[in-house]
């Protein structure tokens, strides 16, 4: 199936669900969609930073310190992060941390996150139609490195959060 005939969960400024769309509906009219962040460690407690795609229909070729995507219509969070694992890194067994849920918004991106975390120390079989390459990184590098590089905005703003939240293990 073609990414943008995916139908996908709609909600308010609340987070209720509100209607079933494509994906396509979704970005052209920039409607509010939920979506599952996972932030992935290795026992170094460093971060798999991973290249979009240039297909990618936001943020395409951006830098991410999130696995995840947009919850399908008839998911939970949870469900969407195991799906978004699987498919992007090929991580099957991964013991996931429930964190957060926030609100972002940007010129075209509307969205009510989860966070969860994992451990998983690779090698990972990336998707070759979402991420393009990717690596694992200190936190501190990724920060530094997001002043010079183009690194998706909701993806920073979660990491900037989770690592506030849990600075006493970084």
């Amino acid at each position: 199936m073609n990414p943008a005939d995916e139908i996908v969960l709609i909600v308010d400024e609340r987070n209720q669900e509100v209607a079933q769309v494509s994906r396509r509906v979704m970005r052209e009219g920039c409607l509010i969609h939920r979506a599952c962040y996972i932030l992935v460690f290795n026992r170094r407690q460093e971060i798999f930073v991973q290249r979009r795609t240039m297909s990618k229909d936001i943020y395409p070729g951006y830098l991410d310190v999130a696995t995840g995507g947009v919850v399908l219509a008839g998911e939970s969070y949870e469900l969407s992060a195991k799906r978004e694992l699987t498919e992007e890194l090929g991580v099957r067994k991964a013991v996931l941390a429930r964190h957060f849920d926030f609100y972002h918004e940007a010129d075209n991106n509307r969205v009510w996150g989860r966070v969860f975390s994992c451990m998983a120390e690779g090698p990972f079989v990336l998707q070759p139609e979402e991420v393009e390459d990717g690596f694992f990184l200190g936190v501190d590098a990724v920060q530094l490195m997001a002043a010079t590089e183009q690194f998706t905005p909701d993806g920073l703003m979660v990491l900037k959060r989770f690592m506030a939240e849990n600075e006493a293990i970084f």
